[in-house]
């Protein structure tokens, strides 16, 4: 598996978490603060830490599967992107979709982040695009 350095600033050094297992391709983001979410609701949630990608990289921010299968709490804008020139503390915007208010505590793992490349595309401007079998067709135009 590929490696790659990323530089980590943390406002609590327990803020730096390793991949759980050896192929995980997600480390997981903690809470700097306790709060909660009632349901329906939504906030932003620090995280303590800010980064420095090499050019040619991003960070997602994804929801973790246990948190939205037991508590209905994921991350709105899923996956939530940060730019290799970004330096500013990472924020996850979580939402509860459940029935009970979500709380959570300094240190608990709220979200997860995954580093991946990213290509800049030359967009060319056409009037017309090349035929496909599919076309146009979306939003369930296979079936259900």
């Amino acid at each position: 598996m590929q490696t790659l350095t990323v530089k980590i600033k943390a406002t609590d050094k327990s803020f730096i978490h390793d991949y759980k297992s050896e192929l995980a391709a997600g480390v997981d983001l903690m809470a700097a603060n306790s709060g909660s979410i009632e349901s329906g609701s939504r906030a932003m949630v620090k995280t303590g830490i800010s980064l420095e990608l090499p050019e040619g990289y991003e960070a997602q921010v994804r929801p973790r599967s246990g948190l939205a299968y037991k508590q209905g709490v994921t991350v709105l804008n899923s996956p939530g992107t940060i730019d290799a020139d970004y330096r500013g503390e990472i924020g996850v915007i979580l939402i509860n979709h459940g029935d009970e208010t979500f709380t959570y505590k300094k240190g608990d793992r709220i979200a997860q982040m995954v580093i991946a490349p990213v290509v800049q595309a030359d967009f060319v401007s056409v009037d017309d695009l090349s035929d496909t079998e599919r076309g146009a067709g979306g939003f369930g135009h296979t079936g259900i």
